[in-house]
């Protein structure tokens, strides 16, 4: 192609008509990398022949070039040809007359000289460095600003030299901050700004470069009062999320900048939404900083939210909109309502509620409709973060809200519905226990408003708030009622629907019904019938493309309804339900990509799978593939230089953005990964429902889930794949020991990986949980040697980690936080829980591996025992006692008297425990006497001896039976059980007997009871009269504690214990005056109790 070709593809590339510049982009990549290079520098350089356009255009594209194709390029020119590149481009930046364009070419050189720095660090364009600074240094402001445009785009460009032009840097900055010229100045912020947010984790280079912050917030509020470009105030905010204590110095002054902007009616609505994401983001990232410094400023951001929240547009359809478009994210009402939210739940309520509390009052009595909707509003958002400071004035706050349901305008009735939906959410079940008297009744009531039918909606989505979390006890008698209610509805938005097509009242009523339906469970059964013979009429009927979400959501109405009201009802209809739901697939139909019912029906199929249970198998044909092509949808994602993003985040809604260096910014469409998470979540149910009938499935379905434990783009995608695991190996075991061990082969190497580089806790502790269940559905010898050793290196890993940070929060706990408060306080025992989670599932794995391995687990744990040994030290916290209490209660399990061999390190910490002051580490230790007993055999019979006073005296305690202390006193219980029946050699059984049987009945603790019952049933069956007494004088006494047992079915139906209780009880009934006596002493429950159990065996 030659040079004047090549000028007609440019200004082809720049032409309006698509057809044109697509041609000409088609063209333009068949052109070798070389000529593109010469072409695009020809056309920069030509400042005669080539438009300022033309020149902007060819800069970007050679940029963009270089960005991709540099190395490859570059590295074949000879030395020469490379010298005189980087100076053409040079010299691109020097001889360009025009502002714009100049930019352009400094971009281009700024990412030459990213691309000529190596891995370490080496500057390998050292011209470019002293061109930076012979611009910043001139004495023409236009170059100056070249200058500090570079040094932005590249502030990374001093490399490993930087240490040694620190201060040089320092000065070039400030000198430019403080320049005489005010786009100087400006550029200065930038590159500053871009500079310090390098180091966002170097607090010495903070300090060092702490005098900019004052001349970068005079530059700010000149650019606030020029109002010509807002990248002073992004810079601000990117700093605020990034390292906020470098703001402390100004604090004060940003926040009365920002406060004055947000108030400030004549600035732009964009300038002021800037000025409080300014404000909100310091709030998130360093609440206590600003609690300190700024704390009297908080009622006056909250007053500036509820002033802003009022700037609600006036609509005179708004009522009566079928099809509201989502609310505007950048209104004023809504970016003030979504920042009281954030500032509510960053700086916590005790800072926020009190302001709310007292400006919402006078709100609430304004005669314009508008103060009244932001009053209502700002209750709803403030919920979350200030529930702990708001539960306190439930009372106070309802009294406020509820009237509104009333209210002369709609919009107030609608937000009267939001805070009720939203406070039945933040503070379950509490408020549906205090409230519902008035609350169902009011939104009841609301339904009614057919005139208005986003508030009569909104009603029913309250309502739906208020049943999610509502005890059913509680909304049972209100089931009638609420039925009536959603039924005449439902017919009358049918009517409505087919004579105006009108669908938005009619979707929510039916998402309503689902709700109400589950939570009411078995007593939905009564109105069954009333409504499921018109939702099947409506998913068979509502087939048109406007009608898909109703439609969607009938079907998840229906799903939910099957599940409340149990098989032995929806028997009946299941088969017709799934016949409507697989009728596309029946026909061969294959729905849009976006069409609404898939994830509805996705989510129904596992619901339905959970009612029929096996007999859902013969629908896996037809079901599994639309679940696993959505389970494998694969995101689309993008890579986009910065000016690629300008522009475009904005109108990308469905895109998630990460910068990933200087220049590049990495996308994700997050549309459908919702969708994906569900179908991965309904792939788990489906093999944990179904084992051995999802058999044929698992290979495909494990070679779907093993990479996603890595797919980082949804923490609920990788839930889901760990979660998914013991039960496809669970399926498999069907298809024999070879094949389980194929499939494990492929699972293991990836699980453990996943462990090593999880990000996030909650995923992590998933994981974790995941491979315990392996190794215990697996057994012994699972993972060999390499694998045994490598779980043994995470775990050691995970405990250093879990020391280091709790080591990091006693620092700050001592000083070392120098906003140290309750909210700092509250952050770190937030912490402090995160992090015994994850020690709880270092302990079921150690849990699974003694009860898989026994002895041969020794051996690794003796590589962890100083981490465990560590836990039990006294100055740690007791969860670290309970979890090392717990790890050492296994080896005693699991290894028998051969754990005597570690009792320096645990024996006199585990005995003392019994003792402890929190009842979790009670517990442990209790239990851990009990194992002795049950499992340490001889060797252990003087200790257990030893441990039996101890024991008793928690027992015998005046408030062992408290709610709190129950479980540990239970757990003491069974442990003197275990003790006298499988170690009591050294106890004096006579002596203890008595008062054992003095504790009983237990009836609470479903694990430790059958050990308690099934050793009475011994004692009884022995005819011991220390339990019998003389003449059986203390039978009915027997006969109360087994009748409790089944009363408050504290053991399983089928267990070995109830069976005998049942003999033992047969046989008394056979000396009818003897069981006469016995059940006269008993309540009404265990009578009743008793009665059922001679029935029913």
């Amino acid at each position: 192609m030659a040079a004047g070709e090549f000028s007609g593809l440019l200004a082809a590339l720049l032409s309006q008509d698509n057809d044109v510049r697509s041609k000409a982009e088609e063209t333009y990549e068949t052109v070798p990398i070389e000529q593109k290079v010469n072409f695009l520098l020809g056309a920069i350089s030509d400042h005669t022949n080539v438009a300022e356009d033309g020149r902007s255009l060819a800069s970007v594209m050679l940029r963009r070039l270089f960005s991709t194709d540099f190395e490859e390029f570059f590295a074949k020119l000879p030395d020469e040809q490379k010298a005189q590149l980087k100076n053409q481009i040079i010299l691109c930046v020097q001889n360009e007359p025009n502002k714009t364009c100049r930019r352009k070419c400094a971009d281009l050189a700024a990412e030459v000289a990213r691309q000529l720095t190596d891995e370490d660090g080496n500057n390998l364009w050292p011209e470019f460095l002293k061109f930076l600074f012979d611009c910043a240094s001139s004495t023409n402001p236009e170059i100056k600003e070249v200058a500090l445009h570079m040094f932005a785009s590249i502030p990374s460009i001093f490399g490993n030299q930087e240490q040694q032009y620190i201060d040089v840097i320092k000065q070039m900055l400030l000198a430019s901050l403080t320049d005489q010229n005010y786009d100087v100045r400006f550029s200065a912020v930038k590159a500053a700004g871009n500079y310090l947010l390098l180091h966002d984790k170097d607090t010495g280079i903070q300090k060092h470069f702490a005098d900019l912050l004052a001349p970068i917030m005079q530059v700010t509020v000149q650019s606030v009062e020029n109002q010509d470009d807002e990248a002073c105030l992004k810079i601000l905010i990117d700093i605020s999320e990034a390292m906020p204590k470098y703001l402390r110095p100004q604090l004060g002054e940003t926040f009365g900048l920002c406060l004055k902007m947000v108030g400030n009616e004549e600035l732009g609505d964009s300038w002021r939404h800037l000025a409080l994401e300014l404000v909100v983001t310091t709030a998130e990232t360093a609440p206590a900083m600003v609690r300190k410094v700024c704390g009297n400023s908080i009622g006056e951001i909250v007053q500036a939210c509820l002033k802003l929240m009022t700037d609600v547009e006036e609509e005179d359809d708004w009522a009566t909109d079928d099809d509201p478009a989502e609310e505007d994210s950048d209104s004023n009402a809504v970016v003030a309502e979504c920042a009281l939210d954030r500032l509510a739940c960053g700086l916590g309520g005790k800072s926020v509620f009190p302001h709310i509390l007292s400006i919402t009052p006078t709100m609430l009595q304004s005669q314009d409709w508008k103060h009244r909707h932001a009053a209502l509003m700002a209750i709803s958002a403030s919920g979350e973060g200030c529930h702990k400071q708001m539960e306190p004035y439930l009372a106070q706050v309802m009294d406020g809200v509820i009237n509104f349901i009333q209210d002369p305008h709609p919009r107030v009735r609608y937000a009267c519905c939001n805070a009720i939906g939203q406070m039945a959410t933040d503070f379950a079940p509490n408020f549906e226990k205090k409230f519902h008297a008035r609350v169902i009744p009011g939104l009841l009531l609301l339904m009614d408003d057919a005139a208005n039918p986003r508030v009569q909606a909104h009603a029913g989505a309250a309502l739906v708030n208020f049943s999610e979390d509502c005890p059913k006890n509680i909304l049972v008698p209100y089931l009638p009622d609420i039925m009536t209610k959603l039924e005449t509805v439902l017919k009358s938005k049918l009517d409505e629907l087919v004579q105006k097509g009108n669908k938005l009242v009619l979707e929510q009523i039916i998402t309503t019904i689902a709700s109400v339906a589950d939570t009411a469970e078995d007593s939905f059964i009564q109105h069954y019938d009333r409504f499921m013979p018109c939702l099947k009429f409506m998913i068979s009927n509502a087939n048109t493309t406007e009608l898909r979400l109703l439609r969607g959501k009938t079907i998840e109405c229906v799903s939910l309804i099957g599940l409340a009201v149990g098989g032995e009802k929806f028997n009946a209809d299941a088969s017709e339900v799934m016949d409507l739901l697989l009728s596309s697939q029946i026909k061969g139909e294959e729905m849009a990509e976006d069409d609404p019912q898939m994830s509805y029906m996705i989510s129904a199929w596992a619901r339905i799978c959970k009612i029929l249970g096996p007999r859902f198998a013969t629908y896996l044909p037809m079901v599994m593939g639309p679940v696993m092509k959505t389970a494998s949808m694969k995101p689309e994602v993008a890579l986009l230089d910065n000016d690629e993003l300008t522009g475009v985040e904005d109108d990308t809604e469905d895109w998630q953005f990460v910068q990933l260096g200087e220049q590049q910014n990495f996308g994700i469409k997050t549309a459908g990964l919702e969708d994906k998470a569900t179908a991965c979540q309904m792939l788990v149910c489906y093999a944990r429902e179904l084992k051995e009938h999802f058999a044929e499935y698992t290979e495909q379905v494990v070679k779907l889930m093993v990479p996603m434990l890595k797919f980082y783009f949804h923490d609920a995608v990788r839930t889901a794949a760990a979660e998914s695991l013991p039960f496809l190996l669970e399926c498999a075991k069907i298809k024999g020991p070879q094949y389980l061990q194929e499939m494990w082969a492929f699972m293991l190497p990836e699980l453990l990986k996943s462990i090593e580089t999880e990000p996030e806790k909650d995923v992590l502790a998933e994981l974790m949980a995941s491979l315990s269940r392996c190794v215990e559905l697996l057994g012994k010898d699972c993972l060999g040697q390499q694998g045994m050793q490598e779980a043994v290196n995470l775990m050691e890993k995970t405990l250093t980690e879990h020391f280091k940070r709790a080591e990091e929060r006693a620092g700050k706990r001592a000083g070392g936080e120098e906003d140290y408060d309750e909210g700092v306080e509250e952050e770190l025992e937030n912490e402090d829980e995160e992090d015994v989670f994850i020690l709880s599932k270092v302990g079921d794995l150690v849990h699974a591996l003694f009860s898989t391995h026994g002895e041969a687990f020794l051996p690794p744990f003796e590589k962890l025992l100083p981490h465990f040994s560590r836990l039990l030290e006294p100055n740690r916290p007791w969860s670290d006692l309970q979890w090392g209490l717990c790890i050492f209660d296994d080896l005693i399990e699991f290894t028998g008297g051969t754990s005597l061999k570690y009792q320096e390190v645990f024996l006199n910490r585990l005995m003392a425990s019994i003792s402890h002051t929190q009842p979790e580490v009670r517990q442990a230790a209790a239990y851990g006497c009990g194992v002795m007993g049950q499992c340490g055999g001889p060797t252990y019979a003087q200790i257990c001896c030893q441990a039996v006073p101890l024991l008793v005296e928690l027992i015998q305690h005046p408030d062992a039976r408290a709610i709190e202390n129950i479980n540990p006193t239970e757990n003491a219980i069974s442990a003197v059980t275990k003790i006298l029946k499988f170690n009591g050699s050294a106890c004096s059984m006579d002596q203890i007997l008595p008062v054992w049987f003095s504790w009983l009945p237990v009836t609470e603790d479903v694990d430790e009871a059958p050990y308690v019952y099934g050793f009475l049933a011994d004692l009884v069956q022995a005819n011991n009269p220390l339990i019998l007494g003389a003449d059986n004088s203390q039978l009915p006494r027997v006969v109360a504690a087994f009748a409790e047992a089944i009363a408050v079915d504290v053991l399983q139906p089928e267990s070995e214990e109830r069976r005998r209780i049942v003999e033992i009880i047969k046989q008394i009934q056979g000396n009818a005056t003897m069981f006469e006596a016995c059940v006269a002493t008993l309540t009404q429950p265990q009578k009743n109790a008793i009665q059922e159990l001679l029935t029913s065996s």
